[in-house]
């Protein structure tokens, strides 16, 4: 008995250690959604306060949450604590905070405050447009992380790089980035110019379309930090840290830009590299491009 309570202790240990680890992407994921919730209770406050203030922090929350959305799903695969729990909490955070958030902060940001000058049959229409188009960004995430869910070799209809992973559709993260970073480029001071209305109106309306296109996007899953050297890591994500926080506004927008047309410049480099290999047999070229390629994923 005396040598069969260390054992059953130390498997009592191991036992705990083990429902910890699977709890820490878990805590990852409540950040992101607390994120989410902080984000749609600035926006709501912005309405009948500090319109400015209030919008540049929804924004500055919904960019905050992309990285925690990124470390749950690696931290979870680091520890091997995947669970389908853990996959459910993530897309329900997710169409929370890159989804229902990013949306009401595009309608209140871009069409809420639009002045009385503005003809009001004008103003009227771009408020409904904005509405709508706000409402097929929310429907496309929805739908983009449903496909995701459901999809365990999902290929892109421009196949990339043999050796490099990619995401079919642009991920919901980035879309939401792309618009919480616009508005944090303009400090949250609200569109009160129906001629900026109506591109933001088609920027939200391409956001969603990207995100349940077929189209690829780098997933950058084939970076391994481990392979560098500590030291100079450490190096490279301090300035990297630095020039973000000291230059947000533009860094952050300036990514968000650059990964959306991305996806855009692939798919029109790869059809018009399609066009030039078939210029008179439009069949095959459209064949082609529904095969499937082993070097991509979803």
């Amino acid at each position: 008995m005396t040598h069969r309570e260390p054992e059953e202790l130390r498997q009592s240990a191991r036992a705990r250690l083990r429902r910890g680890m699977f709890l820490l992407p878990s805590f990852f994921t409540a950040g992101n959604i607390g994120a989410g919730y902080f984000s749609i209770t600035q926006t709501l406050a912005a309405i009948s306060g500090n319109a400015e203030m209030h919008l540049d922090w929804a924004a500055i929350a919904i960019l905050f949450a992309i990285p925690f959305d990124a470390l749950d799903g690696r931290i979870a695969r680091m520890t091997n604590t995947c669970s389908d729990f853990g996959k459910e909490l993530d897309s329900l955070a997710d169409v929370i905070t890159f989804g229902v958030a990013p949306s009401l902060l595009a309608f209140v940001w871009g069409f809420h405050y639009l002045p009385d000058s503005v003809n009001a049959q004008l103003r009227m229409h771009l408020m409904q447009a904005g509405a709508f188009f706000c409402f097929l960004y929310l429907l496309g995430g929805a739908s983009r992380l449903a496909r995701f869910n459901i999809s365990h070799d999902a290929q892109p209809r421009n196949p990339g790089r043999p050796g490099r992973k990619y995401f079919v559709g642009m991920p919901i993260p980035a879309a939401a980035g792309f618009l919480a970073s616009t508005v944090h480029l303009c400090y949250g001071i609200p569109v009160q110019a129906w001629w900026v209305a109506i591109p933001w109106l088609l920027l939200v309306g391409l956001t969603g379309f990207l995100m349940v296109s077929t189209w690829r996007f780098w997933s950058g899953k084939e970076i391994n930090l481990a392979r560098s050297h500590p030291f100079q890591l450490l190096l490279v994500l301090s300035f990297v840290l630095y020039v973000t926080l000291r230059y947000s506004q533009v860094v952050l927008f300036a990514v968000a830009l650059i990964y959306m047309f991305s996806g855009i410049w692939a798919r029109a480099a790869y059809s018009w590299s399609r066009r030039r290999r078939f210029p008179a047999q439009p069949g095959i070229a459209d064949s082609a491009q529904g095969e499937p390629h082993s070097a991509t994923h979803s």
